[in-house]
């Protein structure tokens, strides 16, 4: 029984990054060995255990053949005589097929090392083509490598590319597609992951409406380099899309609630914020409603951070109509409704009224 850190706690020790998760791989060993250590099963596709005393998962060393479409669609098989290379030739990428045996030695019968020398995203073997989702994990590692030089080896390229003509991507579930994007939308390069999949053809089968309208990448990549969260990089990558494509990809990807909400407010009221000084009180007021800037001030702030970085992405210096668009805000949100209800007012008349007396506070700034 032999025990080896795999994957990406070997590459990036390699490439000098901190290591935050170990996997680790447990070599010729039977389950009733791993039982009798102390490891406790939790894998119901293949055997994973839990170490006794750390918590951390060991997965036995398997093969895994084709059986179906789809990410799922493997058949495995783990057993004391597969062997560290054999487990290690059904990895993606070269640089994720290495291992670290307890003395600190690098197995690495697929130069990945090499590659990591070379900044090379290479696969391991031809069956790099019968898992579609591995289009979207190479171009996630793209962007998160790009900034130290890395790029996808032609002949990786190649079978992306043959993976995308072949119907597989579309087998994807919605949310595994999802996991792989959010993922990559907090890269530190995330225009390179859809740069990748433009240049495999996946873009076209997983968002269509970014290949026809890649606006967004400037944005998106303006909203990596300010440390954006995870929704405003979101409506940074849909805003130039019209609203009922946002819809559609929100939909279909099943985007998380606050993503879908930003970029579609994003996409519709751009224009409007863009032109904040111009606008009417009334228009003004209107937008400001629309994101209910009295009980969720910080979905605007995401806006306002959406809109700059949008502006940053079209070669603008700054967003001037930032301050502008708080200001206002602050002048709305300031108007206080208790002279209205010690009136008498109630229901859908102090609606009206406290509608009115903020208009007029939007009119007087608008002035001053």
């Amino acid at each position: 029984m032999h025990i080896y850190k795999v994957g990406g706690a070997v590459r990036d020790r390699l490439l000098g990054r901190p290591v935050s998760d170990i996997d680790w791989l447990v070599v010729g060993a039977t389950v009733e060995e791993m039982h009798a250590k102390g490891y406790r099963p939790v894998g119901a596709d293949f055997p994973v255990f839990l170490h006794p005393k750390t918590g951390e998962e060991y997965a036995m060393a398997r093969t895994e053949r084709k059986s179906g479409r789809g990410y799922g669609g493997f058949t495995f098989h783990a057993s004391p005589d597969v062997t560290l290379e054999e487990d290690l030739i059904r990895r993606d990428l070269t640089i994720n097929a290495m291992a670290e045996d307890e003395a600190g030695k690098v197995h690495d019968p697929y130069h990945g090392k090499d590659d990591l020398d070379q900044r090379l995203l290479r696969h391991v073997s031809p069956a790099f083509a019968e898992d579609p989702l591995r289009v979207l994990r190479v171009a996630r590692f793209a962007a998160r490598y790009a900034p130290l030089g890395f790029r996808v080896a032609d002949e990786t390229l190649e079978l992306m590319r043959q993976i995308s003509a072949s119907g597989e991507l579309q087998a994807l579930t919605a949310e595994r597609s999802w996991k792989e994007i959010e993922r990559a939308l907090m890269e530190a390069q995330p225009q390179v992951f859809f740069q990748v999949l433009r240049a495999c053809d996946a873009l076209q089968a997983l968002l269509p409406e970014l290949a026809d309208s890649p606006q967004g990448l400037p944005a998106l990549e303006q909203a990596a380099l300010h440390q954006q969260p995870l929704h405003v990089r979101w409506a940074c990558l849909l805003h130039e899309l019209a609203p009922a494509s946002i819809k559609a990809v929100n939909q279909r990807l099943k985007a998380p609630r606050e993503c879908q909400e930003l970029a579609l407010l994003t996409g519709e009221c751009l224009t409007q914020g863009n032109q904040a000084q111009e606008l009417p009180a009334t228009a003004l007021l209107e937008l400001l409603q629309r994101f209910d800037v009295y009980r969720r001030p910080q979905r605007f702030e995401d806006f306002i951070a959406a809109c700059e970085m949008a502006a940053l992405g079209a070669g603008k210096s700054g967003y001037p109509q930032a301050e502008y668009l708080r200001g206002a805000a602050a002048v709305a949100r300031a108007v206080d409704v208790k002279p209205l209800v010690q009136a008498g007012l109630a229901g859908q008349a102090l609606g009206e009224a406290l509608k009115g007396e903020r208009l007029k506070a939007l009119q007087a700034y608008k002035l001053g």
